[in-house]
């Protein structure tokens, strides 16, 4: 047998944790679209918006993170999902210069959660199960 589902993590025979990591971004996404309703509710605060993102999106999508090895492709995928629910989250902003709306861009993203992104919660959770903090 080449790979099987253990736990709800997908373990191949090769080196590679390709399969399970799209897995696991596909798995967050039904998380994030099964919580659309509250997440586009404009009297929901965005500070619990972003705490259930990190309660419930972040942990689907980083669960056995620790045995994960990250190529370039796997951070970029990961990154470009965490700032896409939290651009949603966050939704437009008023430019007045232009008098338009617009998305926030990565800087403003990151300026405005102040949070670990979810490479820096991977690799600290790692550190974690090795026993090193």
């Amino acid at each position: 047998m080449e790979n099987f589902k253990y736990l709800g993590v997908i373990l191949i025979e090769g080196s590679s944790n390709q399969i399970d990591l799209q897995e696991r971004i596909n798995n967050a996404n039904k998380k994030h679209f099964m919580l659309q309703k509250f997440l586009k509710n404009k009297n929901t605060p965005k500070k619990l918006k972003l705490r259930l993102k990190n309660t419930i999106i972040n942990q689907t999508l980083t669960y056995a993170s620790e045995t994960w090895t990250l190529t370039k492709r796997d951070r970029k995928q990961l990154n470009i999902f965490e700032r896409k629910v939290t651009r949603r989250i966050l939704g437009p902003v008023y430019d007045n210069e232009k008098e338009n709306w617009r998305i926030l861009t990565n800087k403003e993203i990151c300026s405005r959660v102040r949070k670990p992104t979810i490479i820096e919660t991977t690799r600290l959770n790692r550190l974690h199960w090795f026993g090193h903090i």
